[in-house]
């Protein structure tokens, strides 16, 4: 018999996990499947692996390194001990999610309200049934970017379903000012004034939305000894939002509706290509300076002339002439 789970820690854990480091798995066979991964790779190199399986291992290292003693464990542990484990984090990480997506859906509403007046017509707090393409406001802000949701065949075609909305394609609300170049896509991503309200409400505390930034952190951030942003959390600031919008009444993994498992694996994948360094970079540090102005995180981008930017190029360009010969060969 295992102990009582609601008071292991592993559950606390799991709730800071799931918000920034990796929120949508099977934390279960993620335990399962990283033990078995770190006897293969004494023989074979974990670049050898599949992009999925290299980062599925990417966010065992994460929790391993992030929970002293976790390892010891796992490795000493029988595979029902190891099952347990995961479920302590799942249950962490989705009741997190849990109370983020239910705070969430009447918190949106007043970040996305007109200045001094109402919602017209009406949103309710309670119900989602109205949200999503169904009204005018959600639609305009779920529209994806590229599409014009002034153009009446556009979106009788989003409220019909007869244009389905996969995960990879990106709402507009995402965008700063909620505008998008399609020369420039790269501009304003991410960087929305609704994408920066949800961030605090969740990670500052609630009543921390509407003030400037201050040194003192509280809330969530606090809790877990937070002082910078992360690529992930970002991501699954992002995957609330658009669930918040949307016309779903819950939050599913698989539900193919919102897609929201997509949504946030194509944030990651652009957010961890190494090739995108230089922006995602600048974009951490602009997101630093909106939540935790008083870290060094916030100060400035790494320097163009750094030992550190040198490494990154080198490995871009190694990646690059592997890519190349990978192609010729």
């Amino acid at each position: 018999m295992f102990p009582s789970s609601s008071s292991d820690p592993l559950v606390s854990h799991g709730h800071h996990f799931g918000r920034t480091v990796f929120a949508l798995c099977n934390y279960p066979s993620l335990l399962t499947n990283g033990i078995l991964r770190l006897e293969q790779i004494e023989d074979t190199p974990l670049e050898e692996f599949s992009a999925e399986e290299q980062r599925e291992h990417r966010v065992f290292e994460q929790l391993l390194e992030s929970y002293p003693g976790l390892l010891e464990r796992l490795k000493n542990g029988s595979e029902e001990e190891i099952l347990h484990v995961g479920e302590l984090v799942r249950k962490g990480a989705a009741g997190a999610r849990g109370d983020d997506t239910k705070t969430l859906k009447s918190a949106v509403l007043d970040w996305i309200s007109p200045k001094g007046e109402a919602i017209q017509p009406p949103l309710h707090r309670n119900s989602k049934i109205d949200r999503g393409f169904n009204h005018e406001l959600t639609g305009s802000l779920l529209c994806p970017a590229g599409l014009d949701w002034n153009d009446p065949q556009t979106k009788e075609n989003l409220r019909s379903g007869e244009m389905l909305v996969c995960g990879d394609q990106w709402p507009i609300c995402l965008y700063s000012h909620h505008v998008y170049d399609p020369e420039d896509p790269w501009h304003g991503l991410l960087r929305s004034r609704l994408l920066v309200c949800a961030y605090k409400h969740v990670f500052t505390s609630p009543s921390s939305v509407e003030k400037e930034p201050k040194a003192t952190r509280s809330g969530n951030a606090r809790l877990h000894g937070m002082s910078s942003v992360t690529i992930a959390s970002i991501a699954y600031i992002a995957t609330q939002v658009r669930f918040a919008l949307s016309s779903s009444s819950v939050f599913s993994r698989t539900d193919t509706t919102t897609d929201s498992e997509t949504f946030y694996h194509s944030l990651l994948d652009l957010l961890e290509d190494p090739e995108e360094f230089k922006e995602v970079d600048e974009l951490l540090t602009w997101w630093n300076r909106q939540v935790f102005p008083a870290s060094s995180a916030a100060k400035r981008p790494i320097s163009a002339n750094s030992a550190l930017s040198k490494i990154r190029q080198k490995r871009i360009a190694r990646k690059q002439a592997t890519a190349l010969n990978v192609a010729s060969s």
